[in-house]
């Protein structure tokens, strides 16, 4: 059935979506339900399904939407390999002035609203799952160019990069405090390294 993007529409799919991000802040989200996102909403079940097919679809939309608003920056992995590429990091405090660079799975941290949500470790996998589907097709062209890799290559160093950021970043918290930023330089200076050391030349010919 084709969703109908009235203005009565949008309200009540922004009503669902809140109503999910009120109750992910003290409920698991097994522990979710239909019933209990309508009672929070303030609509029928009846409504909730003209919009909605079930409770994953609710969820899958509200990552995106925390995507794409982490997204404004325009930032990805290979954009702060490129900023390292041109940069002297001396000075780690520097970095602070760059966030535009920062991948999605960083710049989550901009927004409280969808802190909740990325610490529930039920969600981790399913969440890591949609990063990746926004952010593959920009950096593993990438990473074949630069490092010299297959294809296969590239996604498992993709999938270590995503990950391994994702669970440093949940395990902070998802607070953007001076720890934060350092740990943050920290991962891209050895993210970097990595790359430049499995094809130095190739890397020295870019710069």
């Amino acid at each position: 059935m084709e969703k109908k993007t009235d203005r009565r529409t949008l309200y009540t799919i922004g009503a669902v979506k809140d109503a999910f991000l009120t109750l992910i802040r003290t409920t698991p989200y097994d522990r979710i339900n239909v019933t209990a996102i309508c009672r929070q909403a303030e609509i029928s079940r009846a409504t909730f399904y003209l919009h909605f097919n079930n409770l994953d679809d609710v969820l899958e939309q509200v990552i995106d939407d925390a995507l794409l608003i982490s997204e404004r920056g325009g930032g990805s992995l290979i954009d702060m390999l490129n900023f390292f590429a041109d940069y002297s990091p001396g000075d780690p405090e520097a970095f602070e002035k760059c966030e535009e660079y920062l991948p999605a799975c960083q710049r989550i941290a901009d927004s409280e609203r969808y802190h909740a949500l990325f610490m529930d470790s039920l969600l981790s996998e399913h969440i890591i799952r949609r990063m990746a589907m926004h952010e593959r097709g920009k950096i593993i062209p990438e990473l074949i160019r630069r490092g010299g890799l297959t294809e296969g290559q590239a996604e498992m160093i993709f999938r270590f990069a995503l990950n391994g950021t994702f669970a440093i970043n949940r395990g902070l918290g998802w607070k953007k405090d001076a720890r934060w930023f350092e740990t943050q330089y920290l991962l891209c200076r050895f993210i970097d390294g990595g790359i430049q050391n499995i094809c130095p030349e190739g890397n020295k010919q870019q710069k």
